[in-house]
């Protein structure tokens, strides 16, 4: 072999090999309320770490949780945390818990169409709605209509959010339009004049948010950034990324920590969630 050719083909497996052992794969499977948040950030991170590539996809939370403990994924979004049997598994085959990290908030919110006369509703009325108990608008003030309900499936934590905490555990209406993602309850909340359907803040374009009063008579609370970082929007909520303690190092934990910084939390703002205050990252 030449010796300069030999020369520099060595030069150029070096290089090669150097740029492959900085290439890096994260992926991140779960949360569809989560699913344009975390694709803005693989976009920008991706950006400034070349040779990293961190494919984001949905399927909802349950969906993501258990491909995180089955090996499937990197990091898993969630819009609930951790069932007790879901850690329960984790420490049963890992020995460890999984890292739990706070990412930012979210006010879950309730739609209806524009062209709905209701502005707010308590939570005994929401639970009455979505149980079937009450099946017109009228009921609550609003016009002689039937009310169509839009939900999600339930592998959704946002499903699994609203249950527990404004349906006090009742289930769901069997005539619930069942949607796959919180973009397709918007879409058939702004098509449906008799619609009502429930999902992250940074989804409700073309839709009305409804004041929400955690008692019949109390105050309603619109969603913003002041009532949900304070509490006072009573569907206030955490959106969450866990990760396996054995994963937990090198670019997955560089990408979890760029999250957090200023950098991307001005992308949760710009999505349209709440950037975490500084004294929580």
């Amino acid at each position: 072999m030449n010796s300069r050719f030999a020369k520099t083909f060595t030069v150029a497996a070096t290089l090669a090999a150097a740029a492959s052992a900085f290439a890096a794969n994260i992926t991140v499977k779960g949360s569809d309320t989560m699913v344009i948040l975390g694709q803005k950030w693989a976009e920008i991170y991706m950006k400034g770490h070349a040779g990293t590539t961190v494919q984001v996809t949905g399927g909802g939370s349950g969906t993501g949780i258990a491909a995180l403990l089955n090996g499937g994924t990197d990091i898993c979004n969630a819009s609930r945390t951790m069932k007790t049997t879901e850690v329960a598994d984790f420490l049963k085959k890992f020995r460890a818990r999984p890292h739990e990290y706070k990412m930012c908030f979210d006010g879950l919110s309730v739609y209806v169409n524009s062209g709905n006369p209701i502005t707010q509703l308590s939570f005994k009325q929401l639970e009455d709605i979505f149980t079937g108990r009450i099946t017109s608008w009228k009921q609550v003030g609003g016009h002689d209509a039937p009310i169509s309900l839009y939900g999600r499936e339930n592998s959704s934590g946002t499903y699994e959010f609203f249950k527990e905490h404004v349906l006090n555990k009742k289930d769901f209406a069997a005539s619930t339009k069942t949607m796959p993602g919180t973009a397709a309850v918007i879409q058939g909340v702004a098509k449906d004049a008799n619609a009502i359907g429930y999902g992250g803040i940074a989804y409700g374009e073309g839709v009305k948010f409804l004041k929400v009063s955690k008692t019949d008579g109390g105050e309603a609370i619109a969603p913003s950034e002041e009532t949900v970082l304070s509490g006072k929007y009573p569907i206030s909520r955490h959106l969450f990324c866990y990760v396996n303690p054995s994963k937990d190092s090198g670019t997955v934990a560089d990408y979890i920590n760029w999250c957090l910084s200023d950098e991307g939390q001005a992308v949760v703002k710009d999505v349209g969630y709440f950037p975490l205050p500084k004294n929580m990252r």
